[in-house]
């Protein structure tokens, strides 16, 4: 996949107009365009930008590597992306919470809770994270239903 198809996928995959990226940018839209159809390509600082602006990493973006159907692939770009800042633009709060005051002693206290219980039941790391993050989900579930 050349760069101007990758800028172009990740535009859509983020439901950004042409006219959107041009003013986050500070270029035209007719800019944006000629990158998108490989006629041109981005200078280094504005390439950054578009790996920040598509929570993508740089490398991936300047990157030769296609994406395809091969799951490794896929796999290596979902390791790439800023997942908070993602997820930030449907739901502010992952953007403001850090800065909030107590939230480092909840963290702290987290951060042990997942170190005991990786030990205790002998999880590596993403079990650890996929079975806790399901009992969070089926708590939610539950405080869901009951507040209908």
């Amino acid at each position: 996949m050349s760069l101007g198809e990758k800028l172009l996928d990740l535009r859509k995959k983020a439901a950004l107009s042409q006219e959107d990226v041009a003013e986050k940018l500070g270029v035209s839209r007719q800019t944006v365009s000629k990158w998108e159809t490989d006629q041109t390509v981005p200078e280094l600082i504005k390439a950054k930008l578009l790996s920040e602006l598509y929570n993508v990493s740089y490398d991936y973006l300047i990157s030769g590597t296609p994406i395809g159907g091969d799951l490794t692939n896929i796999e290596l770009i979902v390791d790439e992306i800023d997942w908070t800042s993602a997820w930030s633009k449907k739901y502010p709060i992952l953007a403001s919470y850090q800065g909030m005051q107590g939230i480092d002693s909840y963290s702290k206290k987290i951060s042990e809770l997942y170190d005991t219980f990786k030990s205790e039941f002998n999880f590596d790391d993403s079990d650890t994270v996929l079975v806790l993050k399901d009992i969070l989900y089926q708590k939610y579930k539950m405080a869901k239903k009951k507040s209908k």
